[in-house]
């Protein structure tokens, strides 16, 4: 479906970039995975995943919280067709204690980042006539959590970038679209089981339902393969006439 496209997908070594990253491949892009470390390791699963799909990929390291760096990873890699600005990070803590250099990096990390690295595709894809931008927001860029102050505010930023690029690039062959995940089972969330169990003296699944997805009223977490496979159908030419809009993958979150 996505034979002869290339997808830059930001922050993919592990969980949903890495995540939308195979899906994408497994419907036939050439995939650049991303990430500010550069090991044997990134460049070898950024091999394996070519090799089990049969598509083109490579790593490319750039620290997402510098700008000239977002913009270099688009210039590396040739431009692109399909631009997924997955990067983030978090950090919780009330607005009066929350440390500066906190706030600084999650704001240049899950906000301005998708500003370079767009600002730096558009021009490839305007020449094209085609080309999808998916930001990869959260829950928190629709509603609010106390102590997520610099989250929600870039998640928010990141909802209404998405939505300012749509209406420039209207009628150009070009969609920008958000996708607002709940809670998502990655590496970093399942890590985080066993001291909630701990802490609450509960067992896996009670601890999960009733703690950690106590905000999703489906009680389970959505999985990296199904945010890929939304920003797969964005990707596709049924979503040609969508966007500018926020998909909700939360199981019911902001329906509340």
């Amino acid at each position: 479906m996505l034979s002869g496209k290339t997808a830059i997908i930001t922050g993919s070594n592990s969980g949903i970039g890495l995540g939308a990253a195979r899906e994408l491949a497994r419907a036939g892009a050439d995939v650049v995975l991303n990430s500010f470390t550069d090991s044997e390791a990134d460049h070898k699963l950024a091999a394996d995943l070519g090799a089990e799909f049969g598509v083109k990929a490579r790593y490319i390291q750039a620290d997402m919280s510098k700008g000239e760096d977002c913009r270099a990873l688009v210039e590396k890699a040739g431009g692109c067709d399909i631009l997924v600005n997955n990067a983030g990070i978090q950090h919780v803590a009330a607005i009066e204690d929350f440390p500066v250099e906190k706030w600084n990096a999650i704001i240049a990390i899950n906000l301005t980042s998708a500003f370079h690295t767009t600002a730096a595709a558009l021009p490839g894809m305007r020449a094209k006539g085609w080309g999808r931008i998916v930001n990869i927001a959260s829950a928190h860029g629709l509603t609010a959590s106390p102590f997520k102050s610099a989250y929600v505010a870039a998640k928010h930023g990141v909802v209404g970038l998405t939505k300012t690029v749509a209406l420039e690039v209207a009628g150009k062959g070009i969609t920008a679209n958000a996708i607002c995940p709940g809670y998502v089972l990655t590496p970093l969330v399942e890590a985080q089981i066993p001291d909630q169990m701990k802490a609450h003296s509960m067992d896996r699944e009670t601890v999960i339902r009733e703690v950690m997805l106590q905000r999703q009223p489906s009680r389970q977490f959505a999985t990296v393969e199904e945010i890929g496979g939304t920003a797969v159908f964005l990707c596709s030419d049924a979503a040609a006439q969508i966007t500018g809009t926020t998909i909700s993958v939360d199981g019911g979150w902001t329906a509340m």
